[in-house]
């Protein structure tokens, strides 16, 4: 399947000065391995792939000297293989296994600039938050995969013009043609089922799958809850998974903040901060803060105790939702179908690299988010279908007066008294 990272891949190397190590960042199973892999295969006579998690017999190795003259000599003794800096790409996964091995980064970026190595990490995050070493800030290039967007989603079912003339018409405000419209809002509501991970697209639209996208999509919860318990305390890691699984019920009440009392009576944010903090460092979940103000910096006005959590992935709250497309197109969610939207679009503004904020003026009007664009802030109002009311959206323009705002809907493009009307299919266009 094409993606947008492989684009990025080939930019790095074409680099022929101040080339960085390439540290590449995402949760599970978004297709880090699968993409590097692909690409070094087709762009170098020779590939030395490292799975720290699968071969941990090389660990030892990083514990003493890790100057990449070194490590060069131990990985082709290792792999009887020989690394030349000019052919060969060094690809080292699932790194944050190996503490020492992300510490050496910085030193191939200073004495060894001359090779290419590419390093990828699931759960990172939750590595650097307990690494015992340094991480190699200012050293590495680095770069998060996510999840296909839905633009990718169309380029793997075979409507890339339909992407093109999606991004065509958001860029110049015009009504998409009715026909497509309609192909496009269709396409959408399978991506709330199927979501953007690769092998639940993969199973998608295969002709004779090996397993359903369901199966695929639940059997990717399942890996999510084993690494919970894997790369944290008995303890904790049921405090994450309760977390975790609490997400429908959070977006189900429509709250203006995460309330720690749905994951249990008398829940904190003493007991289960950390747990949270766990779930957004492994790109599990996706948070937005809230503002209190409508002003840049966005940062300075943000108030830290409250915020909401999303899931990565549309399809995988899809699937711990238990929703499939037939209960999505008999209208039988309820509001419920107001919160897959609202998850869809944080995915999606996620994946187009904006920080996620909401807006909130004591619970009397709330913006869905905010947005950092052109340096303005930019409110954005989701609906589901095509209802136009938004007091709140007033009232905030009202307030803050930007210089324009968005409505995500099921309408069609068009610009009106200060509005940009976007489909909820062409967020990736914006």
């Amino acid at each position: 399947m094409k993606r947008r990272m492989t684009e990025k891949l080939n930019i790095w190397k074409s680099q022929t000065t101040e080339r960085l190590p390439l540290l590449i960042y995402g949760a599970r199973q978004v297709g880090k391995t699968h993409i590097v892999l692909e690409f070094g295969h087709k762009q170098f006579a020779n590939v030395i792939y490292v799975n720290f998690e699968q071969d941990p017999g090389l660990i030892p190795y990083f514990e003493g000297d890790i100057a990449p003259k070194r490590i060069i000599n131990v990985l082709e003794k290792y792999y009887q293989k020989p690394i030349h800096a000019e052919d060969t790409l060094i690809f080292f996964d699932e790194i944050q296994v190996c503490e020492r091995a992300l510490t050496s980064l910085k030193y191939f970026a200073e004495s060894g600039p001359e090779y290419y190595v590419i390093a990828a990490g699931s759960l990172l995050g939750v590595a650097v938050n307990r690494s015992k070493f340094s991480f190699p800030v200012g050293k590495v290039q680095m770069e998060t995969l996510y999840p296909l967007d839905f633009e990718e989603f169309l380029w793997a079912r075979g409507q890339a013009l339909l992407a093109d003339e999606i991004k065509r018409c958001c860029d110049l405000s015009l009504a998409i043609n009715d026909h497509l419209h309609k192909e496009a809002l269709t396409a959408y509501k399978e991506y709330l089922i199927v979501g953007g991970m690769p092998a639940a697209v993969k199973a998608s639209i295969a002709i004779v799958p090996s397993l359903t996208e369901v199966e695929v999509r639940r059997a990717i919860l399942n890996a999510y809850i084993a690494d919970m318990a894997k790369y944290a305390t008995s303890a904790e890691s049921v405090k994450i998974k309760s977390a975790f699984e609490s997400i429908p019920t959070q977006l189900a009440k429509e709250n203006s903040k995460f309330q720690y009392k749905l994951i249990k009576s008398g829940g904190r944010a003493a007991l289960y901060g950390d747990s949270i903090d766990w779930l957004v460092a492994s790109c599990v979940v996706l948070k937005c803060i809230k503002c209190d103000h409508g002003f840049m910096p966005l940062m300075a006005y943000q108030d830290l105790s409250s915020f909401k959590l999303y899931m990565s992935d549309i399809g995988l709250l899809s699937a711990q939702s238990g929703i499939t497309l037939q209960s999505l197109a008999d209208n039988s969610l309820n509001q419920f179908s107001g919160a897959l939207t609202e998850n869809y679009v944080a995915q999606a503004l996620t994946a187009k690299g904006f920080t996620l904020h909401y807006w909130n003026s004591k619970n009397t009007a709330e913006v869905d988010f905010l947005i950092v664009w052109n340096g303005s802030v930019i409110p954005v109002e989701v609906k589901a279908a095509e209802n136009n009311r938004s007091r709140s959206l007033t009232v905030y323009t009202e307030r803050y007066k930007p210089q324009m705002a968005i409505r995500i809907s099921s309408r069609n493009f068009g610009f009106e008294n200060g509005i940009k009307s976007i489909p909820l299919y062409a967020i990736f266009a914006l």
